[in-house]
């Protein structure tokens, strides 16, 4: 536990974070074989969810109300978006993967920081899968930035605590 009271600490800003894709490689324990494929600035991240589905006994004899135990727990989709540019990492990325090499999972890690550029919060998502990639809507009217979507699927979702945060950033 911390010495920190919660209840004077300031709330989060959400517009600065970083997100960064890492493959573990085999034979390697996992924190020294992380290596960043690519790195990006995306305007928004959505998606950062977990639900845990109640399970309900119900029990002979209580009258009263149910018994509520944990059970599956599911992840929502991550949708990533960002401002188009002529790097293809992403789409090379979803390519490899929709072409029958879908064993091919990267970890990917969102870091937030604070106001001066301290990373204050990690969240770490295992074995995620790119699911749906959605280029620009082309407009010869508009005037927008192009911006595109990348959705990933993804085998478990974790805080990372202070150590492992700081391993992440030094890599």
């Amino acid at each position: 536990m911390s010495n920190v009271n919660e209840n004077l600490l300031p709330p989060m800003h959400v517009f600065r974070f970083q997100v960064d894709f890492t493959e573990q490689l085999l034979g390697q324990e996992e924190k020294a074989s992380d290596v960043v494929v690519c790195s990006g600035a995306f305007s928004e991240c959505s998606g950062l969810e977990a639900t845990m589905e109640p399970r309900v006994i119900k029990e002979g004899g209580r009258n009263w109300g149910v018994i509520q135990r944990t059970g599956k727990t599911t992840f929502a989709t991550l949708v990533l978006k960002r401002g188009m540019t002529t790097t293809r990492d992403l789409w090379t990325w979803y390519e490899f993967v929709g072409t029958g090499k879908y064993a091919h999972r990267l970890n990917v890690i969102i870091t937030v920081f604070d106001t001066a550029g301290n990373a204050v919060l990690a969240w770490k998502l295992a074995q995620a899968m790119p699911i749906k990639f959605k280029a620009a809507d082309l407009n010869g009217k508009g005037t927008d930035v192009a911006i595109e979507e990348l959705h990933l699927a993804h085998e478990g979702l974790s805080l990372l605590k202070q150590q492992e945060m700081a391993a992440t950033l030094t890599t």
